[in-house]
């Protein structure tokens, strides 16, 4: 009987986190494709749908929540997100340093 509940549970929790995927990604490709907003707002749009969907991949997918059990995934995804930023951050810098001293 657990069994059942707890693998009832994740299956509702996987179609629900696939449902938002999609509709998230729709919305976003809608956005660019037909050209509903302007060009910053619709970067805006984008990045805010991309956040939403990075929050519902991690609750749903990876099970991650704000659990006191769960804090430590929680802080070791999150040290992985600033370390790769300052790799692509600092990527970004030199390539734009590059740029400008080519120019």
């Amino acid at each position: 009987m657990n069994i059942s509940r707890s693998l009832r549970r994740d299956f509702i929790t996987y179609g629900i986190g696939y449902l938002l995927a999609v509709a998230l990604t729709g919305i976003a490709f809608a956005c660019v494709f037909y050209r509903l907003l302007s060009p910053g707002a619709t970067l805006g749009v984008v990045l805010v749908l991309a956040f939403i969907q990075i929050i519902v991949h991690m609750r749903c997918f990876l099970h991650i929540s704000l659990k006191r059990s769960a804090r430590a995934d929680l802080q070791l995804i999150l040290f992985s997100a600033v370390i790769i930023l300052l790799m692509v951050g600092g990527t970004i810098v030199i390539l734009g340093n590059l740029m400008a001293r080519m120019m």
